[in-house]
This record gives structure tokens, sequence and C-alpha cells, in this order.
């Protein structure tokens, strides 16, 4: 039977839309679900340092969000906000733009004395791809003028832009944030460490394609966009030594997933690579590298939440959401965190 898309629906009150993130990263809550009993424990978040045992491997994207809202004006003092997607080289982005009747082939946007944007052409999913006009660095640019593209669920004004980045974040190159990570700080780390927990790194660059809506009812009709993602020999090793020696590998975060699957073989190893990945994870899916994840709660009907049951079931994942909205855990970006083991 075909899978469809509001086989994954499920009510979610707004109050428990997370807003704002907490404080410390670490203090979130963390709801644990256990495979092998279907047992379910609610913790904090820095308990993982109880939870997690010596010689178990979490894979953290290290990828870094960059300022990619922009608000821009029209000769006539029209306003247009521009989200920058994908860079193409050094002039050129693929975006999307709100409102789009202002943005036809051709016209040139104001952003400030420094930077304005030329309309080139229309993309087939309704963005734009837009030529920036500047002198200097575009990076120095885009650091003054940028916001942080915040989702749309969210309403508050961060008031720290670094809250939206994770705290081992090293390159540049998402136009959102890793979520799953948000949760460590670098104490936490340094625990897990010290308790013989290793650290693989991955670096997917997320684009906004993760979070938008699956439109169409049949799942396996949904087309994921491309994401760049890459993996270094020394990153790989450590997750092959880890595998070899049966010892759990763990994903943190839907992203890491998604890297690591990728460049998974059928025994579990993995391929140091780079490049664009459309992988799309939904039931029944066996996972090859896979062992654990830390995930945040995701949007209904979204390829997230699809993902996540992949790695348990519908049904499972539905029952634990039902749990954390009677439990008032706080949802989506912000909000607390899963780990399945």
């Amino acid at each position: 039977m075909a899978l469809k898309t509001s086989d994954f629906y499920y009510d979610l009150p707004e109050e428990l839309i997370a807003q704002t993130p907490v404080e410390p990263r670490d203090s979130s809550r963390l709801l644990v679900y256990d495979r092998a009993s279907g047992e379910i424990s609610h913790r904090v978040f820095r308990d993982i340092l109880d939870i997690l045992k010596s010689g178990d491997l979490l894979v953290i994207n290290t990828t870094k969000v960059y300022p990619a809202r922009i608000f821009a004006y029209t000769e006539h003092g029209g306003k247009v906000e521009i989200l920058l997607l994908k860079r193409i080289d050094l002039t050129d982005w693929e975006v999307l733009v709100k409102p789009g009747k202002k943005c036809r082939e051709g016209v040139v946007l104001t952003v400030n004395e420094e930077l304005k944007a030329e309309i080139v052409s229309k993309t087939e999913d309704g963005g734009r791809i837009v030529r920036f006009i500047f002198d200097g660095v575009f990076e120095d640019i885009l650091s003054r003028v940028g916001e942080m593209p915040l989702p749309p669920y969210i309403h508050e004004k961060l008031k720290d832009k670094s809250r939206y980045q994770t705290v081992y974040c090293k390159k540049e190159g998402s136009a959102a944030a890793p979520t799953a990570g948000l949760h460590f700080t670098l104490d936490l780390i340094d625990k897990l460490k010290q308790k013989g927990v290793e650290f693989a790194e991955v670096n997917l660059n997320v684009g906004l394609g993760t979070f938008r809506p699956v439109k169409v009812e049949d799942v396996t009709e949904h087309k994921m966009h491309t994401e760049y993602f890459s993996i270094d020999e020394q990153n790989a090793e450590k997750i092959n030594k880890a595998k070899r020696e049966g010892r759990r590998v763990i994903a943190v975060g839907t992203t890491s997933v998604r890297s690591l699957e990728s460049a998974a073989n059928d025994d579990g190893t993995v391929k140091a690579m780079s490049g664009d990945t459309d992988i799309f994870i939904y039931p029944p899916y066996k996972f090859k590298c896979v062992d654990g994840m830390i995930t945040n709660f995701h949007l209904p009907e979204s390829t997230l939440i699809m993902l996540v049951a992949a790695f348990t079931s519908r049904d499972t994942v539905l029952s634990i959401y039902k749990t954390a909205v009677e439990k008032r855990y706080r949802f989506f970006s912000f909000g607390d965190a899963c780990l399945f083991l």
C-alpha cells in the first residue's frame, strides 16, 4: 500500500512551537526512545552524558549558517525579501523572493549603497537567480546587511545570532541550522570526550528544501532538493573503525543521517566523498550506517518526520509525538530533542 503524506500528520497545539532557545543550551528536555524495549523515558539533554557509553561515536554536522535573509527595495520603494539558498558563482545565487510579482527579469533591487541585486531569471520552483552587484568582499557585506533566516513558524526576533549556530560550526554554507546540534555546549562535549565518547564530523549545507512541505499525496513522488555534503578521509576512517569494532554510530540530526546514508556501503562503512545528495529516507528503509540518532521534533507531513519514521515506524513516531504533546515538550527548531537508540 502506497504511503500517503497525510499518514504523517499529527495535531500540534501552536503554543508548543518554541519561539526562543532555552538557556543554557543543554537544559532542553530529551525524550529517549529505546528501540529494543519500546520504552520511553524523559530526561534533560545534558543527561546524554549518562546515557551514552564509552566508544559510542557521535557524528556531527559542522556546517555554519550564513545570514541568508536580506531586505531590498525596488526603484519605487517597494520592499522585497530575498532568501539566499545556494551560491552558483562569485556573484550569482539561487534565491527565494517575496513578493515575487516585484521581481521580474531585469529588475534591479537596492539593498544599500554597497549592494544591489539584479533579477536574472526564474527557477523551476518559483525562485529566482539573482546577480549581486557590489564592491569589496561579498561575505563581509552580507555579515552587515543579512539576518539569520529563521523558519516562518518562529515569530520572535533572535537577540543573539550565535544561538542559531551550533557551538562546533566551522564553514559557512547553510540556509538553515542543523538544529539537533543546538543542544550541545562546549562543556558537555568535553565531558562526553572524557567519558570516551568519540566525535566524527561531516558537512552538509542545509537548504530550505529540507523544510519545504511535501505537496504530493503519494510520498514516493516527492522530489528532494539537492544539498552539498562532504565526508573527508579522516572522518570516514573514524566512522569505519567504529563500525568494524561493533560500536554505535549515532547521528546528530537528520542532516548527519542523510550524509552518512548517502556515503554508506551495504556493509555499513562509508566512503570519503563530496557532492550533492538528494537522498529521501522514508519507510521502509534499511539503514546501512546509522545505529542511533539525536533529532528535534519535526513538522507534520515533513520529509524529516518521514525519516524518523523509517528509523522506528510510522505508528511508533506518531505515538511518541502524541506523548510529547501530552508532556508539553517544545517543538521544532528551538524545541526539545529526541534520542533514538
